[in-house]
């Protein structure tokens, strides 16, 4: 086939302006009637449902990229967020356990404050700056020393008993010897039937021993021993240990006696220091005018 035939059937029919033209009022007329008459309402609804499946698949990409970007930016924020919460939890636990911490210092202060001394002693208060690390010795060390009137023996206590003695004194400070170690002792009488006896340390911040005690004597779990008074140095009547366990063998002859301090002699920060108001006894003095002399004798 010759090619200028084929170029001429391919362009047969209206020419381009005509077909504009036709198209063009076509279109008007059916927006016309549309808008006048609603005619093709129900060809709107049917082209609608028809082409819903494709618009949805044509969005389909954009919805799960929008959806993949807000999952992930959401996990990061949740992350974000779970960090920070740790981070504020944390800090408010280390708070709360300072604010617990303050709360019972602050306790402790008040009742120590309020705590009347035993009849005869003074008391002032003192601080703990050193415990001593041999776990042979049950010593701590007090910011109260020789500047302060603090003097060896003086007795050492808190709010709930009796926590040793002072054994040395410094110019600022001063050494205290616990209840609990192995070297101390403590005459003691028993709250329940007044026995006497004397309480030692064992060497453990968590026990007082009795040593020979008969099996006979009248004692039980639950006892309390309080200072006696008798050696001149602890006031009478303060708590110092109580009573956890009694063993009696009858191939022996005494009780094993295991006690616990009253006082938290490894606990608080803050003691009482009592002090003895009585003055050392005086020995009389004669007057010059009752002195008689002697006379000497010289050698001719």
């Amino acid at each position: 086939m010759d090619t200028s035939q084929t170029f001429r059937f391919a362009h047969r029919g209206p020419s381009p302006l005509v077909r504009l033209v036709f198209f063009a009022s076509l279109s008007l007329l059916l927006l016309f009637v549309d808008v006048r008459y609603r005619y093709l309402e129900s060809a709107r609804i049917s082209l609608s449902v028809l082409m819903l499946p494709i618009q949805e698949v044509a969005t389909l990409p954009d919805r799960l990229w929008q959806q993949a970007r807000e999952r992930l930016y959401t996990q990061n924020s949740l992350v974000r967020a779970n960090l920070r919460l740790e981070m504020q939890h944390q800090q408010d636990a280390a708070q709360l356990v300072k604010l617990n911490a303050l709360t019972q210092e602050n306790l402790q202060l008040r009742t120590l404050v309020a705590l009347p001394p035993p009849s005869g002693y003074t008391q002032q208060m003192a601080e703990v700056i050193y415990a001593e690390r041999d776990v042979f010795k049950r010593k701590v060390l007090v910011n109260k020393g020789s500047m302060a009137l603090v003097q060896a023996g003086q007795v050492v206590m808190d709010d709930r008993g009796i926590v040793g003695q002072i054994t040395r004194t410094y110019p600022w400070m001063s050494e205290v010897t616990l209840i609990t170690d192995k070297d101390h002792a403590v005459p003691v009488q028993l709250l329940r039937t007044g026995m006497r006896t004397v309480l030692l340390g064992a060497g453990d911040t968590s026990q007082l021993t009795v040593r020979y005690l008969p099996v006979s004597t009248d004692i039980q779990s639950g006892d309390v021993f309080v200072t006696s008074g008798l050696d001149g140095v602890y006031p009478a009547g303060i708590p110092v240990g109580k009573v956890v366990k009694v063993e009696r063998d009858p191939a022996y002859p005494f009780a094993r006696v295991r006690c616990l301090p009253m006082a938290g002699v490894d606990h608080y920060r803050y003691l009482l220091i009592l002090s003895s108001l009585a003055k050392p006894l005086e020995l009389p003095i004669e007057p010059e005018s009752t002195v008689k002399s002697t006379p000497v004798k010289l050698k001719k």
